[in-house]
């Protein structure tokens, strides 16, 4: 069975990123400043703290799907929080909840890109991206 991934987009990642803000700060938390991608090279996700006690969370978006960058967010949160233990598994568990969310969201929209995670032939990827079947006979183009 082929199995798609889907990625995550700059503007799937700022509605994660308020969703996820809001549902922080109802819970009595500081919410840190998201970006992408990070500064430093070869990262996928790091952190700088403020001196008002916030924090800017850069995570990397390019190829990477769309639950590992929530959970990148949502370690961010707790980390600028720096909960550690019970405390920082009830915050995740809470907005993981919010991740499901907002990810189901993301499925049912018709967005792009769809990447295969195994390879496939451009057929599978025409028909699980919804734009097939695709015949693989030419065929002539109407004029």
């Amino acid at each position: 069975m082929m199995v798609f991934v889907e990625q995550m987009t700059s503007v799937r990642f700022a509605e994660m990123a308020r969703r996820l803000g809001q549902d922080a700060r109802r819970l009595g938390h500081v919410v840190p400043t998201f970006r992408s991608p990070p500064r430093a090279a070869g990262v996928r996700r790091s952190i700088r703290r403020r001196a008002d006690g916030g924090a800017t969370v850069a995570v990397r978006l390019r190829d990477r799907p769309v639950l590992a960058v929530a959970a990148d967010m949502v370690d961010g949160i707790a980390a600028t929080n720096r909960l550690e233990g019970a405390a920082a598994d009830a915050l995740r568990d809470a907005l993981w909840r919010t991740v499901t969310e907002v990810a189901a969201g993301f499925e049912q929209r018709v967005e792009r890109p769809l990447a295969p995670v195994a390879g496939a032939s451009v057929a599978e990827v025409a028909v699980a991206a919804g734009v097939g079947p695709v015949s693989t006979v030419a065929a002539p183009l109407a004029a």
